[in-house]
């Protein structure tokens, strides 16, 4: 995909949205696992907490002693990471785990009559979380009042914590992966529309369609609708484009017939006179056609360029030429595939062909042939058996000069057919044919606006 392609900005817009989402929710589930584990870590030593104080006693010289072991082989083991102190005024009763050392309460306050929770450093220099509970035990009128401390290890709940977050990362990127995908397909889902749009538009382009359809969502509605519109304003300015041709043919027709029948007037009285006009007239009358060819092809405009198919042009081109002068006495071998596309209007490809079935009419001895390809590079060939041309004759080709003075014409039917052939995409070459007369070559590219195909199967030949 293209920088500029709105595919990618969207699939990388939302790869980052998703990408910032999991970022903050596995920030967020962080924080919430490690409040979730102190309030559970404060719920259990705060248990603890109750089943000391349940145990403990007083020996008659005021220092506390406990009835019996707790079960945690933590608390009996040096630094075990879990803890417990028991204070009673000046004595101070601990857990095995705490060895010579005694947890620093004094952030809990002394005369504090609820549990109490702080963080405060262990006997091995490390941070624990403690939970302070003030008890008093004792006859009722001579109670003495303990505070019973547990505390646990924060090394021990970093432990969880990593844990935790060992399985939340891998899990975090697979969702990433699974959204991003899931975003890829609503993107490419989302677009179809526009996809639809521009095959659409091509079949438009190639003649098929006329105008856009309107099932599309409301979104992409609006936009058809200008398009169609536009449509419609280009089908007018090419009926406006083409009658203002028309009526310029016409005007000329007079203004040249004129001048011709004044040559041919001066003709017994000028004969050199009347030659000059006579082929001024047809000079103009070519210039005439090409500027008219030019302007009904340009009229076409690149919008919506129509197709047609070869094979029952170029039949019915042959048909007629055989009614021409020396036409009838030709073998025209037609062989042109029934499916073979022409990237332009049928009356663009008549005008093409027709100009170059006619030069191969008047220059051939016995024999012209038309053949069609759609294999590779689609395209026409028309050949004769004529006397063929110099390589400098042929590069003179289509610039409007008469090479022979010996057949009748203006010389600007092949110009024409070129101008026309490159306003559809198509390209008009010649060369020597194997007959031994010129070979033009039309051809255009495969998949081109008309969109041609070919079949291997041929015309029969006429």
């Amino acid at each position: 995909m293209r920088r500029d392609s709105l595919r990618l900005r969207l699939g990388l817009a939302a790869a980052a949205l998703i990408a910032l989402a999991l970022v903050l929710a596995g920030i967020g589930l962080t924080v919430i696992l490690d409040r979730v584990l102190d309030a559970r870590t404060v719920e259990e030593l705060d248990r603890t907490a109750k089943l000391i104080a349940g145990r403990v006693g007083l020996a008659p010289d005021g220092t506390p002693t406990l009835s019996r072991d707790l079960p945690d082989p933590r608390f009996a083991t040096p630094y075990g990471g879990l803890y417990w102190q028991v204070e009673a005024g000046s004595h101070l009763l601990r857990s095995r785990s705490l060895w010579d050392k005694s947890l620093d309460l004094s952030r809990a306050g002394t005369g504090a009559q609820a549990p109490a929770t702080l963080d405060t450093v262990g006997p091995d220099g490390g941070w624990v979380i403690a939970v302070v509970r003030p008890v008093q035990i004792g006859a009722q009128g001579s109670e003495t009042a303990l505070r019973v401390a547990v505390a646990e290890d924060r090394r021990s709940l970093a432990a969880g914590r990593n844990t935790f977050l060992h399985l939340l990362i891998p899990a975090l990127i697979a969702l990433f992966l699974v959204l991003t995908l899931a975003m890829g397909l609503f993107v490419h889902r989302a677009l179809s529309p526009f996809r639809v749009l521009q095959a659409e538009l091509l079949a438009v382009h190639a003649g098929r369609r006329a105008r856009l359809p309107e099932h599309f969502p409301d979104e992409v509605r609006p936009l058809v609708a200008d398009l169609n519109r536009l449509l419609d304003a280009q089908e007018r300015a090419l009926i406006r484009a083409r009658d203002a041709a028309a009526d310029m043919a016409h005007g000329l027709k007079t203004p040249l017939a004129v001048l011709d029948a004044l040559a041919r007037r001066t003709g017994p009285a000028d004969p050199a006179l009347a030659a000059e006009i006579a082929e001024q007239a047809r000079a103009m009358g070519g210039q005439a056609e090409r500027a008219l060819a030019r302007a009904r092809v340009a009229a076409a405009g690149d919008l919506r360029r129509r197709s047609c198919r070869v094979a029952p042009v170029a039949a019915r081109l042959v048909a007629t030429l055989r009614r021409l002068p020396e036409g009838d006495s030709l073998d025209w071998a037609l062989a042109v595939p029934e499916t073979l596309a022409y990237p332009g209007e049928e009356g663009e490809l008549m005008e093409v062909l027709g100009n170059l079935l006619d030069n191969a009419r008047k220059w051939a001895h016995r024999r012209v042939r038309i053949t069609g390809t759609g294999t590779g590079r689609p395209g026409l060939a028309v050949e004769d058996d004529g006397p063929g041309m110099s390589a400098s004759a042929i590069a003179g080709i289509g610039r409007g000069q008469r090479w022979d003075e010996s057949r009748p014409g203006t010389g600007f039917g092949i110009a024409i057919a070129r101008d026309v052939a490159e306003a559809a995409g198509a390209q008009l070459d010649f060369g020597r044919s194997e007959m031994g007369g010129l070979r033009a070559d039309l051809s255009w590219p495969s998949g081109s606006r008309g969109h041609p195909t070919a079949l291997p199967t041929h015309a029969p030949s006429s």
